[in-house]
């Protein structure tokens, strides 16, 4: 899709949260992430909150997404090497890699544990020091390095089909389970790819996500694209909400219209 997208320079935050706003009624706020190589550079952003106490990065990420607060961390406000890997901010090292803090409790071995550890795509580690999030629509990441987006099934696959609308590519979607920050922002931000997750049990319990979110984490450069496709397939009658054709009626006058 690289041909096909717009340089993160044209990203603007506010009016892609208005348009999103208007064609899929989110009810949770989009938001914004970025990495940065110094501790200065992160506190250099506007009315950036610094935590006063120990946190998951599920719960940093909810004080964006559900208070609408703009914060800035290190690897010493995480709770630990879990949280901070998958972001870039501690090493995959021996210890994280053997998983020993989740055999017997996530995981039935500790080869079990450690395959786990493995399949988790994170940043590589030694480039940043800080992280920060923030509203999309605040502005104050200029641009966020990827945007994080909560939204229910049937939102999200309208959101995908407006990706998919010019450029087509089939998406894969991967699943490691708990630690699933991994499969959203942990390989958005590593690989550069649009990244849809099932939110694990921590990203609920402690980041506040609802039982029927999904979560999507993309470079902002696809979002203009997104809505674009939107558009258009609002034009055709296909948007959300998605009325219901109903089980029991004949489906070949609706189905002559969508397809």
């Amino acid at each position: 899709m690289s041909d096909l997208i717009a340089s993160d320079l044209d990203f603007d935050g506010a009016k892609v949260v208005d348009d999103l706003n208007r064609l899929l009624r989110l009810r949770t706020t989009p938001i914004g992430m970025k990495l940065f190589g110094s501790i200065e550079e992160m506190t250099q952003i506007p009315r950036i909150r610094r935590p006063k106490d120990i946190h998951t990065t599920d719960q940093i990420v909810g004080q964006a997404a559900r208070n609408g607060w703009t914060v800035g961390i290190t690897a010493d406000d995480l709770v630990g090497a879990q949280c901070s890997t998958v972001i870039g901010l501690h090493p995959r090292n021996e210890e994280w890699l053997s998983g020993d803090r989740m055999t017997g409790v996530w995981y039935g071995t500790a080869e079990d544990a450690a395959a786990h550890q493995q399949a988790m795509d994170v940043v590589p580690y030694g480039q940043f020091e800080a992280m920060a999030v923030s509203p999309l629509a605040s502005g104050r990441l200029n641009p966020p390095d990827i945007c994080l987006i909560y939204a229910t099934p049937a939102q999200m696959i309208i959101f995908i089909n407006g990706l998919q609308w010019t450029g087509y590519e089939k998406l894969s979607f991967s699943c490691v389970g708990e630690s699933a920050c991994a499969d959203s922002w942990g390989k958005a931000l590593s690989t550069g790819e649009p990244s849809l997750s099932i939110p694990c049990f921590a990203e609920r319990r402690y980041g506040g996500v609802m039982e029927d979110e999904l979560l999507m984490a993309i470079p902002p450069h696809f979002l203009p694209k997104v809505i674009q496709g939107l558009e258009a397939l609002a034009g055709n009658g296909l948007r959300y909400p998605i009325p219901s054709y109903g089980v029991n009626n004949d489906a070949r006058a609706g189905m002559g219209v969508s397809y």
